[in-house]
């Protein structure tokens, strides 16, 4: 007989190899065809709902692996939710207006030379969003993402634009919206308006002057600033102090300087002189003490703010209300003329005298130049800081006073109401509160208009007679109306009588109108998916249980959307607000990390990642960061990563193989009957199925990783499967212990497939394809585990923690044994161990032979206790080797037809005979 055949060797068509590039589109075309995400939804059409409202991405461009990392981690949640037992649709979206899509198709413009009418840009923007619209969806889909992917929410469809134009009706009507001329961030190169969010900051080399100006009708004696912006002294009008800094007049020898006291060595340095202080005085002193502006002619007054600081400069700030924020404030409370003399390109106008026509970082030059000459020069030197860029063309911005639409964000208390609201929301983590509360509090009004071709039309009139602006919501809704029907391309193809009829100017009487030319913020856009998406698709609802995305989108999307929801809906469009951190590299050449880009020397898209890896490890390490800080991201990285899924995969594989034979209906064994280790074995997925649900529900996901990873690696690897390799190979197929290691085995493998199916949901499905018995065509229609308190022994675990201590000193011991020869293989030894104490020999002879099992020996013996601690000795076993079970007893040949086995395996052998 070949004792071989007798073996119960492990089996499965399970491979080994995860070949995951090749594999999973094989699977996503399964899910596809049998319609996986329409089958759970209704599946789950009755059950409580869950609402994960997606951000829209741009579509302008491949996915980015920082995009894929944040539609990977919403995929994690809405799967979860949904084997939780939730009803959990996903709608995608894409935010399809604005300057990312319009600034690239003007590159394609201009390279190809050609001249387009505005409405053949927007058509050709809109074929642009179109074609990244649809690679998106796929390379979305390609990362197993499920959701509505047919029917996804677009910005630029008419039902979007209808309801964007809804929102700013209402908020016309309640008075948050007006036309005025404040500071904004303006790119001169894109030549429009920018959000706060759409502005970046990196470094910068600008020229730092020290400028005397005169005081009035005191010779010799001048207020100093200090400026990195020297083309905004034009536009002067004001110095500003704070009125409880001390100030000094302190002289030069041949002049007087006005300058604070705890700048004046600073100044002294950075100017080359020495400075005497003859006098003390107080900011408030200060206020209302005249200057003359060193090259216009204009009265520069002194003037007090709580925004003059010490760190760098000499206390004493040159005020500009045309081109800033704080200035501008400063320029309102003293009644000061708000002057930008700068247009659309950033070239200073005839009202800038000397410089005008020259672009204005090209005019810093000459300014300093002139000021040298002048006499009004301190000193000048290049300084490199962190200045504003746009975040398309990454061309330094400009702040600049001009004609623009805002919303009013004190006007009904909304800034206040936001800021309580706030309070209400969870976030996570934690100081996602205080960061958006700050940016709130701090911000000035909401300029929503934009100087651009690509987006939806501010739905204004104005007079061209008189100069009114006709802000009527009831002309608003009318084109609404118009737009649900036909999108927003009529504002830009149809006059304004075609548009609304016989209007006339309500001031005037006037016919002669004439529409905004601006279009709307596309942040207010994406912002009202509140209303466009969560109160308008059934399967929704308003508010959403989770809004995700980066920590950017505090100041960006979480912010939009809190805003126009609290002027139009008095509360919050979302109950939590979770948010992940950038992917970043380590820069070898800086030792500085850096964000993830192609400049950065790494592939910026998924699809790179995805092709050489597979979806699944990158969905894994995802989920292995701490993603609410910075997530690093590397070869050696991805190494580590796939070295994890391979001994995960391997885990499934061997529990697997040894099920081939299994039918849980016919051969399962219950709890009550099963061996000690394998009800240990449950009482541990018990606790992980605990673990794992508390780190979903929190959504620290790396938790999920490293707990799976241990389990698979410590408990099952290195542990279980190890010492059961003996039993579930050698004993009668049908035996209970066998059986039992085997209903053991498939509770394993079906939970721990639902455990990692919001993960790896690819892989997951696969092992699930292979399981005898599974429950549902797919492990995503299946429920999530619940943790069974009453399936958990507490006191079993306990004694079997202790079992895993003393099994740590016997192989200690054995690799002695093995090192100095009197061993080779583990189950050539025979163990003595002696036991500290009466409670460790009853736990120890309470396993009987299961004990050798444990310890991957061929004979214990128990020794009484000593007291002294537990002590291990090692020697060669007694008796030969069965060839069958590779065991050493004294019992091998005892059966003459079968000499070369032991007796546990003659019994077995009989089984085959008979």
């Amino acid at each position: 007989m070949n004792y071989k055949d007798t073996l119960n060797l492990p089996k499965t068509d399970f491979p080994m190899k995860a070949n995951l590039p090749q594999r999973e589109p094989e699977l996503l075309s399964r899910w596809e065809a049998a319609r996986l995400y329409e089958q759970i939804q209704q599946a789950r059409k009755d059950a409580p709902l869950f609402v994960l409202h997606d951000g829209p991405p741009f579509a302008n461009g491949d996915v980015h692996i920082g995009t894929a990392l944040n539609k990977i981690l919403k995929d994690v949640i809405v799967k979860y939710k949904t084997m939780r037992g939730y009803r959990a649709p996903y709608v995608p979206g894409w935010d399809c207006h604005g300057q990312p899509i319009e600034y690239k198709v003007k590159k394609e413009i201009e390279k190809s030379g050609e001249k387009l009418s505005q409405a053949e840009l927007r058509k050709r923007c809109r074929a642009f969003a179109e074609k990244y619209i649809a690679i998106q969806r796929k390379q979305f889909k390609r990362l197993g993402v499920f959701g509505d992917w047919e029917n996804p929410y677009l910005t630029m469809s008419p039902q979007y634009e209808a309801e964007i134009i809804g929102a700013l009706a209402e908020m016309v009507d309640k008075g948050f919206i007006y036309r005025g001329k404040k500071p904004v961030y303006w790119c001169a190169h894109c030549r429009t308006a920018l959000a706060e969010a759409e502005v970046e900051y990196a470094d910068h080399t600008s020229p730092s002057v020290f400028v005397k100006f005169p005081i009035k009708d005191k010779p010799n004696e001048f207020a100093v600033i200090w400026t990195t912006t020297p083309w905004t002294l034009p536009a002067n009008v004001a110095i500003a102090v704070k009125p409880d800094f001390t100030y000094v007049r302190a002289s030069t020898g041949a002049e007087t300087w006005i300058v604070a006291e705890g700048l004046v060595e600073q100044v002294a340095q950075a100017c080359g002189v020495t400075l005497t202080v003859r006098e003390k005085l107080t900011g408030a002193q200060l206020e209302g003490m005249v200057a003359r502006h060193p090259f216009v002619d204009r009265d520069s007054p002194i003037v007090l703010s709580a925004y003059v600081t010490l760190e760098q400069g000499t206390g004493l700030v040159h005020t500009a209300p045309g081109h800033g924020a704080e200035d501008y404030e400063i320029g309102q409370k003293y009644g000061l003329p708000t002057l930008a003399p700068v247009d659309d390109a950033g070239v200073f106008t005839e009202d800038a005298g000397r410089f005008a026509g020259q672009f204005v970082f090209k005019a810093n030059k000459p300014i300093v130049e002139f000021l040298r000459d002048s006499g009004a020069l301190a000193a000048t030197a290049d300084i490199q800081h962190s200045y504003p860029h746009c975040w398309r063309c990454k061309q330094p911005i400009i702040f600049r006073a001009m004609e623009q639409w805002f919303i009013a964000l004190d006007h009904q208390r909304l800034r206040q109401t936001a800021l309580g609201e706030v309070k209400n929301v969870q976030w996570v983590p934690s100081w996602g509160e205080n960061r958006i509360a700050g940016t709130i509090g701090m911000r000035p009004d909401w300029c929503v208009s934009r100087q651009r071709a690509w987006g939806v039309p501010l739905p204004f009139l104005e007079c061209a007679d008189c100069g009114t602006t006709l802000l009527d919501k009831q002309l608003i809704l009318r084109f609404r109306e118009q737009v649900l029907r036909e999108g927003v391309d009529i504002w830009f193809e149809r006059d304004v009588k075609e548009l609304f009829g016989d209007v006339k100017c309500a001031a005037c009487g006037s016919a002669n109108l004439k529409k905004c030319p601006d279009i709307v913020d596309v942040w207010f856009e994406s912002g009202v998916s509140h209303r466009a998406v969560l109160r308008t698709r059934p399967e929704l609802r308003y508010p959403a249980d989770i809004y995700l995305e980066g920590s950017d989108q505090h100041r960006g999307w979480f912010q939009s959307s809190l805003l126009t929801a609290m002027a139009t809906e008095g509360k919050a469009p979302f109950k939590t607000v979770v948010t992940h951190g950038f992917l970043v590299v380590h820069v070898e050449e800086t030792g500085k990390k850096q964000k993830i880009s192609k400049s950065a020397g790494r592939p910026a898209n998924s699809e790179d990642y995805v092709a050489k890896w597979g979806a699944d490890i990158l969905r894994l390490w995802v989920i292995s960061e701490d993603y609410q800080g910075d997530i690093p991201l590397s070869e050696e990285i991805f190494d580590r990563i796939s070295e994890t899924y391979r001994k995960v995969r391997n885990t499934f594989r061997i529990l697997l193989a040894n099920l081939y034979d299994f039918d849980p209906g016919r051969d399962g064994v219950s709890v009550e009957k099963m061996t000690e280790i394998d009800r240990w074995l449950l009482s541990r997925l018990q606790a992980l199925v605990a673990e794992l649900t508390e780190a979903y529900e929190r959504f620290e996901f790396h938790r999920v990783y490293h707990l799976v990873n241990a389990f698979c690696a410590v408990e099952l690897s290195s542990f279980y499967v190890d010492v059961m390799k003996d039993l579930l190979y050698t004993l009668a197929p049908a035996s209970l212990e066998r059986r039992s290691a085997q209903t053991a085995m498939h509770e394993v493998v079906r939970t721990l497939a639902k455990l990692i199916a919001p993960v790896m949901p690819f892989t997951a499905d696969e092992v699930w394809g292979y399981l005898p018995g599974r429950e549902t065509a797919s492990v995503h229609q299946a429920q999530f585990p619940s943790a069974d308190v009453s399936r958990r022994d507490t006191a079993l675990e306990a004694r079997w923690q202790k079992l895993l201590e003393v099994r740590s000193a016997v192989a200690l011991e054995l690799e002695k044994a093995r090192q100095a020869g009197v061993i080779g293989k583990s189950l050539e030894a025979q163990v003595e161990i002696i036991p500290g104490d009466d409670a460790t020999r009853d736990l120890l002879k309470g396993l009987g032979t299961l004990l050798e099992t444990v310890l991957i020996v061929s004979a214990v013996q128990i020794a009484p206790p000593k007291g002294d601690g537990l002590r291990v000795r090692v020697s060669r076993a007694e008796g030969q080797k069965c060839v069958r079970c590779w065991r050493w007893t004294q019992d091998v040949g005892a059966a003459r037809e079968h000499p070369q086995l032991c007796g546990r395996c003659v019994e077995v052998v009989k089984g085959f005979v008979s």
